[in-house]
């Protein structure tokens, strides 16, 4: 696995696989496929520095999930895909029994790297159906079609953040501030991004002033991601301690909420980062419209209500604990879940590829999941 480091500046080129997007159009690209590797941007070192991640092993690609070099539903299901395919490559040369059998274990360990983004088991589950497509012939030709369905999912993903952007865009209809949680921009997806995605085309169309960005503790995305993302894209943004929020809501100075997802049950119960639940509290309080944006694969059918979601439990000392310093007394306990979940009836709508849901229920949710 190798690295390299790029001295950060704002705005910034970044060289290499992981330089300009022609899809996006973005200067970065946080994932890519190149020659029989993977590249990632290292976001745990943004924004002070700029480090690319080659992997040549698929283990890896799962370190890296599990590791939060790369983190978001979408971007993690994109991860996954290229590093099943990456596995898969390096086994093209196996008989096609034992080819089956090493792929399924790789999905097996992929599907266990974080438990809480569906998108994850969606990808791992597309992935293993191709490496048993009868009609793709031998390992060799299975492990090149597996190359072929990361890029597609890649691709795909880019067509489904745009189709994000325009329908949520379509509920910012006058010029106002917006606050959102955690990160949602291409670092998070590979595409425009989900929430950042509607914010950057209602930024477009006239329709943001300005965007709060909350920081996001204990991991600080929003300080550390979303904000650079904003600026990358020269958005105006201010950062804010996630409990600063509610103040700015009683001053009237917030006018839409828009976060993304990592798990929506049936019902429309949506688990995100830690600190949504109570965003979404303060912004029915206050009438404010709170928005989830995200793709429909998000929604887990088998998941009747937010109770069912699975949520990681990642290390305490990840609290205790920040860029390797200790910020809290030892023998202080601490509890780090990783996301929380926010009742459906405190959205006002979930914005996907394919058309805004509004006032979720089981039953306006379910003629989407057919589409």
């Amino acid at each position: 696995m190798g690295e390299r480091s790029v001295p950060p500046a704002s705005p910034v080129q970044i060289n290499g696989p992981c330089g300009f997007d022609e899809r996006t159009g973005l200067s970065y690209r946080p994932i890519a496929w190149r020659d029989g590797r993977v590249y990632m941007i290292d976001q745990r070192f943004i924004p002070t520095d700029l480090v690319i991640l080659e992997h040549d092993d698929y283990r890896e690609v799962i370190d890296s999930i599990r590791s939060m070099v790369v983190r978001g539903a979408p971007a993690i299901g994109v991860a996954a895909a290229m590093g099943i395919a990456l596995g898969a490559l390096r086994r093209a040369g196996l008989e096609e029994a034992e080819f089956h059998a090493a792929v399924d274990r790789i999905c097996d360990e992929t599907a266990q790297a974080r438990p809480t983004a569906v998108s994850l088991s969606v990808v791992v589950e597309r992935m293993r159906r191709v490496a048993r497509w009868e009609g793709a012939g031998g390992a060799r030709e299975k492990a090149e079609a597996l190359v072929r369905e990361a890029e597609e999912i890649s691709d795909d993903q880019v067509e489904i953040d745009r189709a994000i952007g325009r329908h949520g865009a379509s509920l910012i209809e006058s010029p106002g501030t917006i606050v959102t949680h955690c990160n949602t921009g291409a670092l998070a997806t590979g595409g425009i991004g989900t929430a950042i995605g509607v914010i950057a085309t209602a930024f477009q169309q006239g329709n943001v002033k300005s965007v709060y960005a909350d920081e996001t503790r204990p991991y600080l995305q929003g300080a550390r991601l979303t904000a650079w993302e904003l600026i990358q894209q020269e958005i105006p943004c201010t950062l804010i301690t996630d409990s600063m929020a509610g103040s700015l809501m009683a001053r009237g100075k917030i006018d839409h909420v828009i976060v993304g997802a990592d798990r929506i049950a049936a019902n429309g119960d949506t688990a995100n980062k830690i600190g949504t639940y109570p965003l979404a509290v303060l912004a029915k309080e206050h009438g404010i419209p709170f928005y989830v944006a995200a793709p429909l694969d998000t929604i887990d059918p088998n998941c009747p209500s937010g109770a069912d979601i699975p949520i990681e439990e990642r290390d305490p000392e990840e609290v205790t604990r920040f860029m390797g310093r200790q910020v809290a007394p030892r023998g202080c306990g601490a509890e780090y879940p990783a996301f929380d979940v926010t009742p459906a009836g405190n959205i006002s709508a979930i914005i996907t590829e394919k058309g805004n849901i509004e006032k979720p229920t089981t039953e306006v949710i379910k003629p989407y999941l057919g589409k």
